[in-house]
């Protein structure tokens, strides 16, 4: 059922996300004049779920949810389709329209997509305002949760984050992204400021780790879930119980009670926890593995919704969230900007990471949560609108290069340049698509 949960809300994000896009180009296209012949929700190789021709337009639903198109007449696209550009240009062709016009045709999707995650942003931003763990009020530094992400950086719990790359981040889990994106860290170490090198592969550490949240804000041991296999789920503990001692032994932080449990691995320990405004004691059960058996990480959701760590709370009155989500907007976009920078350049190793639509439908919550759901659709219109102005034939921004190199030389390229460049770009996103399931693939098998 889960697995269920998020293919649908990943076709429904990406049917949003499509048919924006292509409405852009087709919008474009009817003001200016140009004919639209086809406009299709995913793709429809030999056969299409539905189609209906209204005007002088047929629109569609393709059965292979990769994508869509909006066939312009007099255009070289995807499609391939050659026969009528051999024919006279017509008035009501793409190529007939000046450079300019064109242009703005091709780049209607991209800014079509731009706007949706404003938008939402904007709205969200409105509707909810932000709720987050401020940086500032992670005093007593971070806990260091997986070594493997941690040594290669050279971070320690206890560490306090002051900067990424010069830049000081306010809320405290973007924090993550800036070091997967970075190239140095600052930290306060006992009191000294010290700079930590981010090996230039380090984004490729992540590639086998389902979880990028390696580091925590240091905070007391809280017992957040008791399952009820647990050995110890009749020993008295309660959720939200707040682990001061073990065994006499003060534990303010979860490193440290971790730690000490462990020592008891396979003997009763004693537990002085703080329930509400009172402390109590609680007898317990170490399991020889060294673990009481109790959920006590939260989720980052979860350390905010439940009240476990020290929360900022903003609101914003209509101007400002629209003011919010732009700002917002422009940060997202300079953060994939700066992943796809990491992309293609082969020392990184990101090329491991890159995903298909497999990984795309995994980054939505097993439960269907209309929050999560507009945050990453606005996230993945993001994605589709930097990928789509990268200079490849096939796609916008292929084409764009080619109108304004026209712009600027005043001499257009010829149709036959044009196809060939289709042809070498369509071949370059097939061997991508290969990567990305490919990826996937080991992935799952691993």
């Amino acid at each position: 059922m889960e697995i269920l949960i998020k293919i649908l809300q990943f076709i429904l994000s990406l049917t949003i996300l499509v048919t924006i896009h292509e409405f852009g180009h087709y919008i474009s296209a009817k003001i200016f004049g140009a004919r639209v012949d086809k406009f299709y929700i995913f793709f429809n190789p030999y056969f299409s779920l539905f189609k209906k021709k209204i005007g002088e337009t047929e629109y569609g639903i393709g059965w292979l949810p990769l994508g869509g198109y909006c066939k312009i007449a007099g255009m070289v696209d995807e499609s391939m389709d050659t026969e009528s550009l051999k024919k006279e240009p017509q008035p009501w062709e793409y190529r007939s329209k000046p450079a300019w016009q064109r242009l703005i045709i091709i780049v209607g999707g991209v800014v079509m997509n731009i706007l949706l995650a404003w938008f939402i942003y904007s709205m969200m931003t409105l509707s909810r305002g932000e709720t987050y763990i401020a940086s500032r009020d992670v005093k007593d530094g971070i806990m260091i949760l997986d070594t493997t992400l941690a040594n290669p950086i050279g971070l320690k719990t206890g560490d306090k984050i002051v900067s990424i790359d010069g830049k000081e981040y306010e809320k405290f889990f973007d924090t993550y992204n800036g070091i997967l994106l970075g190239s140095q860290v600052t930290v306060n170490r006992n009191g000294k400021d010290t700079v930590l090198t981010i090996p230039v592969d380090y984004i490729n550490t992540f590639k086998d780790n389902e979880n990028p949240y390696f580091y925590y804000p240091r905070l007391p041991f809280t017992v957040v879930e008791i399952p009820d296999s647990s050995h110890n789920a009749q020993s008295g503990l309660r959720q939200g119980d707040v682990i001061l001692s073990v065994s006499g032994t003060p534990t303010p932080y979860f490193d440290q009670a971790s730690d000490i449990i462990k020592s008891f691995a396979g003997r009763d320990a004693m537990l002085q926890v703080e329930r509400g405004d009172t402390a109590v004691f609680v007898g317990v059960k170490i399991s020889p593995e060294g673990i009481i058996g109790v959920r006590a990480l939260p989720e980052p959701y979860e350390l905010i919704r439940n009240g476990i760590f020290p929360v900022t709370k903003k609101e914003y009155g209509f101007f400002e969230a629209l003011g919010r989500g732009t700002q917002v907007t422009g940060e997202k976009i300079s953060g994939y900007w700066a992943q796809v920078k990491k992309l293609v350049n082969p020392e990184t190793g990101a090329y491991k990471s890159v995903g298909s639509v497999i990984t795309m439908g995994n980054l939505f919550p097993p439960v269907w949560d209309w929050g999560a759901f507009w945050q990453l659709t606005a996230f993945l219109s993001i994605m589709l609108a930097v990928i789509n102005i990268l200079p490849i034939p096939a796609l916008d921004g292929g084409h764009a290069v080619f109108i304004i190199y026209e712009m600027i030389t005043r001499r257009q390229p010829s149709e036959k340049v044009l196809e060939y460049a289709q042809m070498a770009g369509f071949i370059i996103l097939v061997l991508i698509m290969l990567l990305a399931f490919g990826n996937d693939i080991l992935r799952l098998f691993s």
